[in-house]
């Protein structure tokens, strides 16, 4: 991810999250890069809460979750600014998994290409175990529209699911037909994991019912 950061054709800033791991572990290359802030955690506290507790450390005015496995290509960060107006609150755009071969493979969010008004996005996610409706971590967005949307949530997993319908809920935005991100797939993934899906379904049933009601009640609110 460092690398691919590097690569980018806009200025850029990390909140490097370490979440209870020891800050001498990390690769010279990135303790050396000052615009990869860290912050150390005294002891594990999960994705979910890592990333909240990263978020309060952001000082630009666009964020962008990522995993420190994956990579975004090079023009990733730039043609979703570009994509930017006063009106919009977010730029996504496709993902594609990056496969131990090293190819790659388009993964199509069920949302459409284009504009999306506020609470649009999660009327593609019907049910629970239906695919997610967007790319969590290919959403470029706001730094206060994520703030105020609560971040990650509290769940042990699917964390990110809850920053996507709640930013997407929130504020207009754009979906590019572009592939902005890269999942990179190998066998060290949380997903990958023995227990993962004993809780998959239970975390997929609040973010889905989390996105719903808070489309729902602005829409009542509209209409009233």
């Amino acid at each position: 991810m460092h690398a691919s950061l590097t690569r980018q054709t806009v200025p850029w800033e990390a909140v490097l999250v370490l979440d209870g791991a020891e800050p001498g572990r990390l690769p010279p290359t990135i303790a050396a890069d000052r615009r990869v802030r860290v912050l150390a955690l005294p002891r594990p506290v999960g994705a979910a809460c890592a990333r909240n507790l990263g978020l309060s450390e952001v000082r630009t005015e666009f964020v962008n979750w990522a995993d420190d496995d994956d990579v975004f290509p090079d023009w990733s960060l730039g043609v979703r600014l570009d994509a930017f107006t006063e009106r919009l609150g977010w730029v996504a755009g496709y993902s594609e998994d990056l496969l131990p071969d090293g190819t790659t493979r388009l993964w199509e969010c069920p949302t459409p290409p284009g504009f999306h008004d506020a609470g649009d996005v999660v009327t593609y996610w019907p049910r629970p175990q239906d695919t997610i409706p967007i790319g969590p971590t290919t959403i470029l967005a706001r730094t206060r529209l994520m703030r105020a949307a609560g971040g990650m949530g509290g769940l042990v997993q699917g964390e990110d699911y809850m920053a996507a319908v709640g930013v997407t809920a929130l504020a207009p935005g754009v979906l590019l037909p572009l592939p902005v991100y890269k999942y990179r797939k190998h066998e060290g993934q949380m997903t990958r994991g023995a227990r993962y899906d004993e809780l998959e379904l239970a975390a997929r049933r609040h973010a889905h019912a989390f996105g719903h009601a808070l489309r729902n009640t602005f829409v009542t609110a509209r209409a009233a």
